[in-house]
């Protein structure tokens, strides 16, 4: 009897096992002076296993090189908030995008929430240049 009750408590985190979460990256919002260096877009698939989540994407036509690419923690999406994990990213104009990170209960809420959010820096402007929300 102990053994079905613990096989009955694992079930909701096998269940979570294998979901998958994706986006389409396109331009941060402009003003003037940023306006004529946003361009490009892209398209990221994250699957998440237990509490790691593993990131594969690609992207194509910024006007200058990207330099990095991180996840940021929003609690809903749409809503901006702080880098937590480095993703590896082609330093060019186009390429591709990848990396893992280990959420914590506060990041997988936002996760499902749709908050988790990939953002690309570029060379200019140094704030970031592409971004999308992970949606279920």
């Amino acid at each position: 009897m102990v053994g079905l009750g613990v096989g009955w408590f694992g079930l909701p985190s096998l269940a979570q096992s294998g979901d998958t979460y994706k986006t389409r990256l396109s331009a941060l919002p402009a003003d003037a002076k940023t306006r004529p260096d946003l361009a490009g877009t892209g398209t990221v698939t994250a699957t998440l296993s237990g509490t790691k989540l593993t990131v594969n994407g690609t992207f194509e036509g910024l006007k200058t090189n990207a330099v990095s690419a991180k996840l940021q923690n929003g609690i809903v999406a749409g809503v901006r908030g702080p880098a937590f994990a480095d993703l590896t990213i082609t330093k060019a104009m186009s390429g591709t995008i990848t990396g893992s990170a280990d959420l914590n209960p506060e990041q997988l809420q936002n996760l499902k929430k749709g908050g988790i959010y990939v953002q690309i820096y570029t060379e200019k402007p140094k704030d970031g240049t592409l971004w999308g929300w992970l949606q279920h």
